[in-house]
């Protein structure tokens, strides 16, 4: 099957399940595609965690408290998280390779925004405007997932999107990074040093999507896919799930220095030099997730997962009541790589319980093509609804830890509620997966191996 493109890199013809088209042409196509959709994703996830590291560099003469910093750093997931839906619908109204050459261009809004803003002059109203631009970055995520997803066959999109996922994630620990590497050499009065850095990526990402990415003609919205999956209650079941795992990720990521800084009085320069470690893990880690899902069932991962995560908070309150750095850093980096492995299951999930359920109707006579279609189309509409509510516990979190030091001065009393909240992931997540179906008649007897 030839590949033909017209003008603007469009590709009119696309058949990644066709083996000799896929060996011949599709292969070479679609890594190529997956590589700059990596490097733009990359770069967006660092602009929607940009301000994580901004509060870094906002000293006493900033006169912004803990509380006030922690909203600052909320108010960009909130936007990432809503601007998610429509950068989903995004790829199939404009191309994948449009729209990537789009919203990057667009995260030099925020960059150039912060650089003119960042300085102690400036109003906090103006700084909370300015963060939630920020949250341009987020919605990067959805398109990129959605648009990488066109590009692979069934048996390679587990792998594919899981690059794509954990390339972008990583953009979170990089930034961070810069951010150390400024403070350890120009000192924390430069913050429009890091701007610097970043202003020419994104110019350079914008500018290789252009080139090297092309657009699939054949991908249009599917708005009743989308409508059956808002009916469909394991789209919101799994969505509560990724509130906990993805949704701490992002959380933790944006708050994790702050955090630091208020209840260890750890300096700019102490506190950066370990917040990038925790995001790191959790992203390099996001595959194997993935891999134990796939050979352990992701229910189960996740189920454990969670119980994990809510022992891991205990080593956090631990190292607060015992006042050790070591004990409350080592716990938060356990949580991190246990949001990782999380991420990593639960998106396994969500293509298994509609697969789950289609071999169920096919079993009750349903037409076998049909119905796995529907299943293909239903997860597909489904992983950007559960993305973009996923992406609020970032600032569920953020603004537990914003409430927690307003009133307590630490942040314990926002760990007890995560805790609550992750008891409550590991009841759901049982019940509703796990729990023994009573006859394999039973509704949940599809899907109890996901």
């Amino acid at each position: 099957m030839a590949r033909r493109l017209r003008a603007g890199h469009w590709i009119e013809e696309w058949d990644p399940e066709d083996d000799g088209f896929w060996q011949r042409a599709g292969r070479r196509v679609a890594h190529r595609n997956l590589l700059f959709s990596v490097v733009a994703e990359h770069i967006g996830f660092s602009v929607w965690t940009l301000w994580s590291v901004m509060v870094l560099f906002m000293g006493p003469e900033y006169g912004i408290d803990a509380a006030g910093k922690f909203f600052l750093v909320a108010v960009p997931t909130l936007v990432g998280a809503v601007l998610r839906l429509p950068y989903t619908f995004a790829v199939a109204m404009f191309g994948g390779r449009n729209w990537t050459i789009v919203s990057a261009a667009l995260l030099l809004v925020p960059t150039i925004l912060a650089a003119i803003v960042m300085h102690p002059e400036t109003s906090y109203t103006t700084f909370v405007v300015v963060a939630c631009v920020a949250g341009l970055g987020g919605g990067n995520f959805a398109s990129s997932m959605t648009n990488i997803n066109t590009f692979f066959p069934e048996r390679h999109k587990g792998w594919a999107l899981g690059l794509n996922a954990g390339g972008g994630n990583i953009g979170v620990p990089v930034i961070q990074l810069v951010a150390l590497l400024i403070i350890a050499t120009a000192g924390a009065g430069s913050p429009r040093l890091v701007l610097a850095v970043y202003i020419p990526l994104i110019v350079v990402a914008a500018v290789l999507a252009a080139v090297y990415m092309d657009n699939i003609t054949s991908v249009r919205n599917d708005t009743g896919a989308f409508a059956e999956s808002v009916r469909e209650n394991h789209t919101w079941v799994m969505a509560f799930l990724y509130i906990g795992t993805f949704g701490s990720f992002i959380g933790y990521s944006f708050a994790f220095g702050l955090v630091l800084q208020n209840q260890f009085d750890r300096t700019p320069l102490q506190a950066a030099s370990i917040t990038f470690i925790g995001p790191l893990l959790g992203s390099l880690i996001r595959p194997l997730g993935g891999k134990l899902a796939d050979r352990f069932g992701g229910a189960r991962v996740t189920f454990l997962n969670f119980i994990g995560m809510v022992m891991a908070s205990g080593v956090i309150l631990a190292g607060s009541a015992s006042r050790s750095l070591t004990v409350y850093v080592a716990g938060f980096v356990l949580l991190f790589v246990l949001t990782g492995i999380g991420n990593g299951s639960t998106y396994k999930m969500i293509p298994a319980i509609f697969r789950g359920k289609a071999l169920a109707a096919i079993a009750n006579g349903g037409d076998r093509t049909a119905q796995l279609m529907r299943a293909r189309r239903l997860s597909g509409a489904a992983i950007g609804i559960i993305g973009a509510v996923g992406a609020l516990g970032g600032l569920f979190i953020n603004l537990a830890f914003r409430q927690s030091f307003l009133t307590a001065k630490t942040g314990d009393p926002a760990f007890w509620a995560f805790i609550a909240f992750y008891l409550a992931c590991v009841v759901v997540t049982y019940l509703v997966y796990l729990r023994p179906p009573p006859d394999r008649a039973h509704p949940r007897a599809a899907y109890a191996r996901v």
